[in-house]
């Protein structure tokens, strides 16, 4: 569990409260907008009403006793940079801070951001990589060349054994696991026979997962 503050209740900052709660983390809430506060209060720890940008009131939340700090705010880029500015000036470990563009990361990370994170960006990414073909069912980038995807059996390869088709050495994609009803298998090995009504994960270069199963 860890103990994280939270600044900017719009969408996106709503809906990191809620993942944030099911995963079992101490939440504190920051906005300036009251009903915000009050609407997010039965899912976080603690809320409060106020001015993240003014670093006395930024101070007494007490920064640094926080293992992140996320700022999500929306639509006042002026208010996102000196909250990320202010919080790595009091000594917060970690700062995660949102972006919508480019040179917004370029500026938040010269401000104190550690990380920079795109919500729209990458929405817009995996949906359209989701929805632009039958076959991908889920997509997890892990950097700018790897990604996971879950993804149908395709025909040609049911009843096969994954070291039949040696897909690692032909294409570099490893399959990882299979999933059936909502449950993963990751029992498998070269000797494995892909059935017909399972999907599977796999992992390789998003190029050449794009190529294999984007059709």
């Amino acid at each position: 569990m860890k103990s994280i503050l939270l600044i900017g209740l719009g969408r996106f900052g709503q809906n990191v409260a809620a993942k944030l709660n099911e995963l079992g983390h101490e939440i504190m809430a920051v906005d300036r907008n009251e009903e915000r506060v009050e609407s997010i209060l039965p899912i976080v720890t603690n809320a409060q009403i106020g001015d993240s940008s003014n670093p006395d009131f930024l101070r007494t939340l007490g920064v640094g006793n926080f293992d992140v700090c996320i700022v999500a705010i929306a639509h006042d880029f002026q208010s996102s940079i000196e909250t990320t500015t202010l919080l790595k000036d009091m000594g917060a470990k970690l700062v995660v801070a949102r972006a919508e563009s480019d040179v917004q990361q370029r500026i938040l990370l010269r401000n104190g951001a550690d990380q920079v994170v795109f919500p729209e960006a990458q929405m817009a990414r995996w949906t359209a990589i989701r929805y632009s073909s039958e076959h991908i069912l889920d997509y997890i980038p892990l950097d700018n060349q790897y990604s996971f995807f879950e993804v149908k059996i395709p025909a040609r390869w049911v009843g096969k054994t994954i070291g039949a088709l040696d897909v690692r050495r032909t294409n570099g994609i490893n399959i990882m696991a299979l999933k059936r009803n909502g449950r993963l298998d990751m029992n498998i090995s070269a000797a494995t026979v892909l059935p017909d009504d399972c999907t599977m994960l796999v992992l390789g270069k998003t190029n050449e997962l794009l190529r294999s199963f984007g059709n």
